[in-house]
């Protein structure tokens, strides 16, 4: 069963349609990336997959629930099952990297201590940061605080993680670091849709690309930029 599947799918902001008859399936375990200019409406199908955008028209599934039809009441069930990665961290500042994923695990309904602590150890240990859960947001670098994201993103096992730019605020060596992570979450068996404007890292760590352009989205495989 696909994790996401999409067909002509129409989505509006404030009553004017951003993208028309989109159609395309992500699959579990698959790594995709997301192009196209600045305004082609990437964001605005990022945030259809968990219902912060409604879909108008067509058919649009994304694990067990259909999005056209979707009750108030059962999008915070789909958002635990989805893990979001921002490109500006959004983490609480006045929280130390631990408050911050305790925060996350509370507010969707753990309140096992000993599974909190558990759970928290082992995911930031699989982004490499189980030796920073001390450490304030502001005494983290770029790099530090995305892997940090990265973790909460992941704390309820979700089967589809959508990455907004995850490394648009990041130098290059260290969104080659991030790029990385996220193709070995893919490689474990989760999905990722990752968004990036770097067409090198596209060619460096080849997966299918979904590309919005023109109002609608298409589906170019795996390709090459040079």
């Amino acid at each position: 069963m696909s994790i996401v599947d999409y067909r002509g799918v129409e989505i509006n902001r404030k009553e004017h349609a951003v993208l028309r008859d989109v159609t395309f399936r992500l699959e579990p375990g698959e790594f995709v990336y997301l192009i196209g200019s600045v305004g082609s409406g990437k964001s605005s199908l990022m945030k259809s997959l968990y219902a912060e955008v409604p879909i108008i028209n067509g058919d649009a599934r994304v694990l067990d629930f259909d999005l056209r039809h979707i009750s108030f009441k059962d999008i915070p069930f789909l958002r635990r099952r989805v893990g979001i990665v921002f490109q500006d961290f959004q983490l609480l500042s006045d929280r130390s990297v631990y408050d911050n994923l305790r925060f996350v695990l509370e507010a969707t309904g753990w309140n096992n201590v000993e599974s909190i602590n558990q759970r928290i150890n082992e995911v930031l240990k699989e982004v490499g940061m189980d030796n920073k859960c001390y450490k304030m947001p502001h005494e983290l670098s770029g790099g530090e605080q995305q892997r940090v994201v990265i973790a909460r993103a992941l704390l309820n096992s979700p089967r589809l993680i959508i990455a907004d730019e995850p490394t648009g605020n990041l130098d290059p060596t260290t969104g080659e670091h991030i790029a990385r992570l996220m193709h070995a979450i893919a490689r474990q068996g989760t999905t990722v849709l990752m968004a990036t404007h770097n067409l090198a890292m596209v060619e460096q760590f080849p997966a299918r690309v979904l590309r919005c352009d023109r109002g609608s989205v298409y589906d170019d495989g795996i390709v090459s930029y040079t």
